[in-house]
């Protein structure tokens, strides 16, 4: 029973370890507040190290018998430890295409954009005449102004692929600006908690209860929408500079 145990052990920790490198990469790269929460990894995640800590670990616990061939418990183990970096792989693979890389400001609401909404027709225009916004392997989150075009046509033709479930301007970054440029905009789409339609009546009485208690006077014009794949988060902002303050949970 001791050995048993001594390779379950070990196995336990072998599958924290890469887990740890695996989700602390893509956390501290790519997932940190709010990617984490507006993405709704968390569950994905949490599922999968489950598996990975326990599954592989008890099937190591039953096979693990001293008595066996130390070729033939190599192999078994190996087999295992092949399924668990098969499963890892699969999940890794998932949460990299899906991984923040924008956190744009249009219209009239903050937006988180996914490395998967991008089509690479839209990276090669942004290469060719926006380089500064073109996305890489490599690149991190950034928050972004993405107005539509100045061109009325193309405006037009956004707008109608947006209506109808395609792509829109976030989702473009041959179109984006720096957060900065867009503030004067921004600032003239700040509302206030009761104005804001996105939201129900309970998610407002929460709302107005995490300004209060952030100092923000409950009915003041400093908020403005994040839209989750879950509940949304609530931005609010400084009232003279349109800064971005915080983002607060309104579930």
């Amino acid at each position: 029973m001791k050995f048993r145990i001594k390779a379950f052990g070990l196995h336990v920790l072998a599958s924290a370890i890469v887990l740890t490198l695996v989700f602390g990469t893509l956390y501290l790269g790519w997932y940190r507040w709010p990617g984490w929460y507006l993405t709704s990894v968390l569950p994905v995640s949490g599922t999968l190290a489950v598996v990975d800590l326990s599954l592989g670990p008890l099937l190591t616990l039953l096979i693990a018998n001293p008595a066996k061939p130390r070729r033939e418990l190599a192999r078994d183990i190996a087999v295992i430890a092949t399924a668990q970096l098969v499963a890892l792989a699969y999940g890794s693979a998932t949460l990299w295409s899906g991984r923040p890389l924008f956190y744009t400001f249009s219209s009239d609401r903050l937006e988180i954009v996914r490395a998967f909404e991008i089509d690479t027709a839209d990276v090669a225009k942004s290469l060719a005449h926006n380089p500064e916004f073109a996305p890489h392997w490599y690149s991190r989150p950034r928050w972004v102004w993405a107005p539509l075009p100045s061109d009325p046509k193309l405006s037009e033709e956004i707008v109608r692929s947006a209506s109808g479930g395609g792509a829109d301007v976030v989702d473009m970054p041959q179109n984006f600006r720096p957060w900065s440029e867009g503030l004067p905009e921004l600032r003239k789409q700040l509302k206030k908690v009761a104005d804001i339609g996105f939201l129900t009546g309970a998610q407002k009485e929460v709302a107005r209860a995490r300004m209060h208690a952030l100092g923000y006077p409950p009915n003041s014009p400093v908020a403005m929408i994040m839209p989750g794949r879950t509940a949304p988060l609530l931005a609010l902002f400084d009232p003279a500079t349109a800064t971005l303050k915080v983002l607060v949970e309104v579930r």
